[in-house]
């Protein structure tokens, strides 16, 4: 009965439960076609949400995230297309680039100037989707303009899984192991749990809310480069507004807005959840304006119950660093 009370197998339950209900209505959404377009578009919103989930562990959150995307894959283009020789790597390097860039400004601004995550990352989001007009003068860039291998490289396949599976699968286990494994992931717990307290045990908490906001610019700089080459297209309004459903995701993956709370698992499966409301719509015939409704109220829900739950919080400030971390006494 314990694993009743545990938010990852129910929210696990609740996937399977939903395919199951919309494959009964349409057939066709059980199919493995579908199954694995399924997953394949879920990809993308999985990396962005694992790293979103590490900001918002720590009292953070990144509004940016989608105007990186669109910018660095707005570079990606214009790189692909201006220069169709140029090596993928060389140009998926680029977007990485540009994304790390961009997150290091809002890390630096965060971590080091002490201002609000939410003012500082609201700024840069408008900044930044600027900078996509200025950077292309409003210009697309389409699939025609695009090398052939710019674009296939993201639906390819490596044993029978397109390499964005496997790239979100790389990521994945990446973020469980900086999460879990590294002093740096079980540092960001800490400071989203008492910020001042983690200062008085030594954690570095300005370097930390640097790293963290350069891993999710680096990670939104990549998936910038897989968007515009899976979709071929690039342009100004690229991912608008795709940043509320990455912190959706997140939400409903028990990731608690107040800090300190979220694991990689349920942030995966915020992201498969979403995604798979967004397949089901258009399958069941229903308007896509009833996503971001549904969406709402499922964040509403996630909210409440995540709410009931802080209290069961899990404080991981003082084990983290050993005998050597704890507080000296002062000379009396």
């Amino acid at each position: 009965m314990n694993i009743l009370k545990q938010r990852e197998p129910l929210l696990a339950a609740m996937v399977v439960l939903l395919v199951v209900a919309v494959g009964l209505r349409a057939p066709v959404f059980l199919s493995a076609g579908s199954l694995a377009n399924l997953v394949t578009d879920s990809t993308l919103l999985v990396m962005l949400a694992l790293t979103q989930m590490l900001v918002i562990v720590t009292r953070g959150v990144d509004l940016s995230v989608a105007s990186n995307l669109a910018l660095s894959g707005m570079v990606a283009a214009m790189l692909g297309a201006h220069y169709p020789g140029l090596p993928l790597a060389l140009i998926m390097l680029a977007a990485v680039a540009v994304g790390l860039a961009l997150g290091l400004v809002n890390g630096w601004l965060i971590g080091f100037l002490e201002l609000p995550p939410i003012v500082v990352t609201l700024g840069t989001m408008s900044v930044y989707r600027g900078a996509v007009f200025v950077l292309s003068g409003g210009a697309w860039v389409s699939a025609h303009q695009m090398p052939p291998h710019f674009i296939a490289f993201p639906l390819d396949r490596l044993l029978g899984l397109p390499n964005l599976v496997w790239i979100a699968a790389a990521t994945l286990a990446l973020m469980a192991w900086i999460a879990r494994s590294t002093r740096f992931g079980r540092d960001l717990y800490a400071i989203g749990n008492a910020p001042q307290c983690a200062g008085y045990i030594g954690i570095p908490s300005h370097q930390r809310l640097l790293g963290t906001y350069a891993l999710s610019g680096a990670v939104a700089g990549l998936c910038g480069y897989l968007w515009v080459a899976r979709y071929a297209v690039a342009y100004t309004e690229i991912a608008y507004g795709f940043e509320f459903t990455v912190i959706a995701a997140c939400v409903i993956g028990g990731v608690s807005i107040g800090g300190g709370v979220g694991t990689v698992l349920g942030a995966t499966l915020g992201a498969l959840f979403l995604t798979v409301i967004s397949n089901a719509l258009p399958v069941l015939q229903v308007s896509p304006f009833w996503q971001s409704a549904l969406t709402g109220l499922v964040i509403l829900v996630a909210v409440l119950i995540n709410a009931r739950g802080a209290g069961r919080r899990s404080r991981q400030i003082l084990p983290l660093h050993g005998t050597d971390a704890q507080p000296k006494r002062s000379a009396a």
